[in-house]
């Protein structure tokens, strides 16, 4: 059986140590490098197949839940991922079931064996595609701007649940509550307090809402804020174009043409890269 090319990777040097000595223990398990950043983990990644990954959580710079986002959204064949951390077993529970596993610290000599055991059915059973989306989904909604809170919610054994997105939105119109299912928004612009959804029928629903509000209600994973005041299916989209004097325009597949103002220039464009 072909070695399984694993990275240790912990900004404390001990841990990093302390995880390879045990590991010496499983003749299968092979330890490429160990990582002192994030940064280093994903260069590695990418510079070469790794099938394995133990991922501390808490590091300075890059932590651990953002180390995992960036390995699915840039490695074709994205390793298992075991994360090693210091929170305490009940708010590890939370994020359990998102990766392939977790350990805690210090590492536990039964615990470490358990966690080697199912890399072991995880790669014979090669379900990489289920990992990436699993993780990939889990990362995505706990990175970004509230990542740190999130750690302080996982240090302090507060309640951590996934970032679940709604799959219609309530409209009131004439008296009446309507569900305009979010698939078939195909953009959303401003009108003061009021928010106008474009759908896909042609119609236009008005929602009181500030663009603030409903953007933290839509999945980041389909829509994108494009302006100040518009939001946009990335589905939709149909070109991005670039104008003479260097402004952006993005065009939807009914033709609908979107300004994409400077400030959000770059999330669109991997928006539309991904």
């Amino acid at each position: 059986m072909s070695k399984i090319k694993t990275l240790i990777v912990d900004d404390e040097p001990l841990a990093r140590r302390g995880l390879a000595v045990r590991l010496e223990e499983f003749d299968d398990i092979e330890v490429i490098k160990l990582c002192n950043s994030g940064q280093e983990a994903i260069d590695a990644c990418q510079a070469g197949k790794i099938d394995l990954v133990f991922l501390d959580i808490q590091m300075p710079g890059m932590n651990g839940f953002e180390v995992a986002r960036a390995l699915s959204e840039s490695v074709r064949a994205l390793p298992a991922i075991v994360f090693v951390t210091a929170f305490d077993q009940f708010a590890v529970k939370a994020f359990e079931i998102h990766a392939l596993d977790y350990i805690l610290k210090p590492v536990d000599d039964n615990r470490l064996k358990q966690a080697v055991e199912k890399v072991h059915t995880y790669l014979k059973t090669q379900q990489d595609n289920a990992h990436k989306k699993k993780l990939a989904s889990f990362v995505a909604g706990i990175t970004g701007n509230n990542c740190e809170e999130i750690l302080k919610k996982l240090a302090t054994g507060d309640t951590l649940t996934d970032r679940r997105y709604p799959e219609s939105l309530a409209v009131k119109e004439q008296g009446e509550i309507i569900r305009v299912p979010v698939a078939t928004i195909q953009w959303v612009d401003a009108a003061g307090d009021y928010m106008c959804l474009h759908c896909q029928d042609g119609q236009t629903h008005i929602l009181r809402k500030t663009m603030k509000e409903l953007e933290q209600e839509l999945d980041p994973q389909l829509f994108v804020r494009v302006h100040r005041s518009a939001i946009v299916n990335t589905k939709q989209i149909s070109k991005l174009v670039t104008q003479v004097s260097g402004e952006y325009l993005l065009v939807l597949d009914n033709g609908q043409e979107l300004k994409v103002s400077r400030s959000y220039r770059d999330k669109v464009k991997a928006a539309l890269a991904s």
